[in-house]
């Protein structure tokens, strides 16, 4: 008698929550990967302030900075879509959802890109591909960070080129002065003259009582 029951409709609310808690599931996963490829970034930045190269380190920085807002701005649309979604006027804010949604999905895809290890050497290296690579990367994170993060940037810069003076010595590299490797020679000759006034000196120092 029970075999005809119906299953529970899935409406559309639920498949948004649904859909929300994978995109922020995805998020945390990475949050979590990025964060080497950040580091990493860091390291390559101050490697090129330490060869005198502030260009290339600005370029890390900047796309240092570009990740990071990245799933800072994930984050907090997330967090928006979810308490459009637990309102109990859904089918007011349902095509927004939606739209959040899909935007979410876009922006997955390109944190998804950035966890790539590979372009991140590219940073770092010498050869012609890389440099063309570094090229195309300031040219579009010129165009892409704003004020404030650009300010960040130039402020990061900064703090790590007040830090250079201790790098080489943090690494070990400190330059200490050669030892000598002849007797030091004396600004004054000496001669038989020398040795004579040196005995008159002492003939005249009073004996002890």
């Amino acid at each position: 008698m029970g075999g005809n029951q119906s299953l529970p409709k899935i409406t559309a609310q639920d498949r948004a929550i649904l859909d929300l808690k994978l995109q922020r599931d995805k998020l945390r996963q990475y949050q979590k990967k990025i964060q080497v490829i950040l580091d990493k970034e860091h390291t390559i930045a101050k490697a090129h302030l330490s060869a005198g190269q502030k260009d290339r380190a600005v370029i890390a920085l900047r796309r240092r900075k570009y990740q990071q807002s990245l799933l800072l701005k994930t984050d907090n649309q997330l967090e928006n879509l979810e308490q459009l979604v637990s309102t109990i006027e859904f089918s007011l804010v349902e095509v927004s959802v939606l739209h959040g949604l899909k935007q979410g999905n876009e922006v997955l895809k390109e944190i998804h890109k950035e966890l790539n290890v590979e372009s991140v050497e590219k940073l770092l290296e010498e050869t012609h591909e890389a440099r063309e690579y570094q090229r195309e990367i300031s040219e579009m994170l010129s165009n892409t960070l704003t004020l404030d993060e650009e300010e960040a940037v130039q402020t990061e810069l900064l703090e790590l080129q007040l830090q250079a003076p201790y790098l080489n010595e943090q690494k070990g590299v400190i330059e200490l002065p050669s030892a000598p490797t002849s007797e030091p020679i004396s600004k004054m000759p000496i001669t038989e003259h020398t040795f004579a006034e040196r005995d008159t000196t002492r003939a005249k120092v009073p004996a002890a009582a």
